[in-house]
């Protein structure tokens, strides 16, 4: 049986009288990069947000290796420590350095002492290449900077799993490069990974998996092969036919 770090059971999320997810069902494994296409306003961030526990789902359940996290079998530092999650908009401390940024959770979630925390932070600074400005504020990088500062700290978390909110939609599009580059390096790696991402072409090339939603329902989960080359459903050709014009 192959090992589901997340799996995902009938869930559905409401906003008083607005669906916004309907009966979602989608396992993630081990090594898996799971990209989430679909237009705005499908439920893309609110399944991530949802799978993070940031939004609390109106029923259904989900599970991490076979353990309902929303029973409090799992505390939720700790499920967030080895789920980690890459926003949109960096939520970067900004009164911190970009050290401090990747040490503070160490130290309170993982309650390691300051040395060993610096040391692995810079270990994941170093990786996405972002150690000769340890010392800087947010406001002094850029935000291609910012984001993968983001993706240092929840790497020094050394968790099993990230999850990418459009980790790119918030940038120039110059700086967008480079931060695609640190998230193909990673899922190289085998870092079990699930994207929600407007990235066509790293869906297509990067993903084990694609998934499509719209209207709050997956729509197809397949291969990126079938669904960029061999789309089953009209909706979601209609949907690559608008964005690959782009």
């Amino acid at each position: 049986m192959a090992d589901h770090v997340i799996e995902i059971n009938h869930l559905e999320k409401s906003f008083g009288s607005n669906q916004v997810l309907k009966d979602i069902n989608f396992c993630v494994d081990v090594g898996e990069v799971v990209c989430v296409i679909g237009a705005s306003g499908s439920g893309k961030s609110t399944l991530l947000r949802c799978v993070n526990l940031l939004e609390t789902p109106t029923s259904g359940e989900i599970l991490f290796h076979g353990r309902n996290i929303q029973d409090n079998s799992v505390p939720l530092p700790q499920y967030r420590a080895k789920v980690g999650m890459v926003f949109q908009q960096f939520n970067l401390f900004n009164n911190l350095t970009v050290l401090e940024n990747c040490v503070v959770g160490q130290m309170k979630v993982l309650k390691k002492d300051r040395k060993s925390s610096e040391e692995n932070a810079r270990l994941y600074l170093e990786k996405v290449g972002m150690l000769p400005y340890e010392s800087a504020k947010p406001a002094q990088i850029s935000g291609g900077q910012k984001q993968r500062a983001a993706i240092a700290r929840a790497l020094a978390m050394e968790p099993e799993a990230l999850l990418f909110d459009e980790p790119t939609s918030a940038l120039d599009p110059e700086m967008v490069g480079e931060v695609l580059k640190v998230m193909n390096d990673l899922a190289k790696s085998g870092l079990t990974m699930v994207v929600v991402t407007h990235e066509m072409a790293f869906a297509r090339d990067v993903s084990s998996r694609t998934v499509f939603m719209d209207a709050g329902v997956i729509v197809e989960d397949d291969v990126p092969e079938v669904i960029f080359n061999h789309p089953a459903h009209s909706r979601t050709k209609e949907f690559l036919a608008r964005v690959l014009q782009k």
